[in-house]
């Protein structure tokens, strides 16, 4: 998802005038250090990296500490003063500040840090690493590096901002930079295969969760209520993406006897579209334990293809204030699994609420969420004398 909202940025940026560099790993051994093409007119340098999903967490960790070392060694030798005027960079990863740094100081330009994900923070409220811990204070230290590159740092709430200043004690100059999307929803082509005769179904409402599929997710919360919709002959629930949990949900489809859900591997942005063109709810969970209040992208991509939202949140998010209070979707706190069936059970049952909130989805969208107003922020930061 990140990297779809960032060539969407990409392509605004363009639109409103200039140019653009997306630095990015590849991981093809067999290939160049450095890759270099274009893609619908952005220039893509690809630097090669360790793998760094899918791949054991020790050795993902690792590999993503020697981005910056790698990235920086393969495109030192073509950056020089004139090269760029501003850096944009996205965490996760935090792993990227070293590099920001070295550009910033041979452009003398600003930073705009994208925060999405407060690492190892969730880690810790997940369970998945102690606080005080070894580990905890060498992710600390990669993170404080990032944000000390950071010009501007953009979080995507106004708790989120409460948050982050608590506990950065607001030594970091901070703003609140939503989520983006383009507005232009998507339409499947006749040629295109049918997803429904791919999952061999008909005329079943499809619920759609589309992304990382991790611990974050707390995947077992969206399982409980495949689980429970067993009870509708015409519900089908669809997760697509990578992580953590992908065992966890196929374990529990074979455990539960779950014969109203399926399971595909992560596809391109253009299957993804295609995907989102046929399904007709959009779904999502995050982790009670979570203490930051994420708005995922994928929300944005239901959005725009006026899907109705489905989800369920940590307790105190804002996301769930603002998505309901715009009939944008039904939003619970995790952990109500009775409020999370009841409203999936309304949107099974009328094809008008569906639709109706599918339309003030793409309202919200346009008002709080559009990409050219997102870019406007980002150069008048990048742009405000040091």
């Amino acid at each position: 998802m990140a990297a779809k909202m960032f060539h969407e940025l990409a392509l605004e940026l363009i639109d409103q005038g200039h140019d653009v560099t997306i630095i990015t790993p590849h991981f093809e051994k067999c290939e160049p250090t450095l890759i270099e093409d274009r893609l619908d007119g952005v220039a893509v340098w690809r630097f090669l990296s360790g793998q760094i999903k899918d791949v054991p967490k020790v050795k993902r960790a690792i590999n993503e500490t020697l981005l910056s070392h790698r990235a920086w060694s393969a495109i030192q030798g073509k950056v020089d003063k004139d090269s760029f005027d501003g850096v944009v960079y996205y965490s996760p990863s935090i792993f990227f500040g070293s590099l920001v740094s070295k550009i910033k100081k041979r452009c003398q330009c600003k930073s705009y840090l994208v925060l999405r994900d407060f690492f190892p923070q969730w880690a810790i409220d997940s369970g998945l690493m102690k606080e005080g811990s070894l580990i905890e204070r060498y992710f600390r230290f990669f993170e404080s590096t990032s944000y000390r590159q950071a010009n501007t740092i953009g979080v995507m709430s106004e708790k989120n901002l409460e948050i982050f200043n608590s506990n950065t004690e607001s030594q970091y100059p901070t703003t609140i930079l939503r989520n983006w999307a383009n507005l232009s929803p998507h339409y499947l082509s006749d040629k295109e295969a049918s997803l429904r005769e791919r999952l061999g179904i008909n005329e079943e409402v499809i619920y759609f969760y589309g992304g990382n599929i991790g611990h974050a997710q707390d995947m077992a919360n969206l399982m409980r209520l495949t689980r429970a919709m067993k009870s509708f002959d015409d519900a089908h629930f669809l997760f697509v993406g990578q992580g953590d949990e992908v065992k966890l949900i196929n374990d529990l489809m074979k455990e539960w006897d779950l014969t109203n859900c399926s399971y595909l591997p992560s596809v391109s942005q253009t299957e993804f579209k295609d995907i989102l063109a046929q399904v007709d709810v959009g779904l999502f969970s995050l982790s009670a334990q979570h203490s930051a209040h994420n708005f995922p992208g994928k929300l944005l991509g239901y959005m725009v293809q006026s899907l109705p939202i489905l989800g369920s949140v940590n307790k105190g998010n804002d996301l769930m204030d603002l998505v309901n209070a715009n009939q944008a979707g039904l939003i619970s706190v995790n952990g109500d699994d009775d409020v999370f069936f009841d409203n999936a059970s309304k949107l099974q049952n009328d094809a008008e609420l569906r639709k109706s909130i599918g339309a003030s989805g793409y309202r919200l969208l346009e008002k709080e969420f559009a990409v050219g107003n997102i870019v406007h922020s980002i150069v008048e930061a990048l742009s405000h004398p040091q």
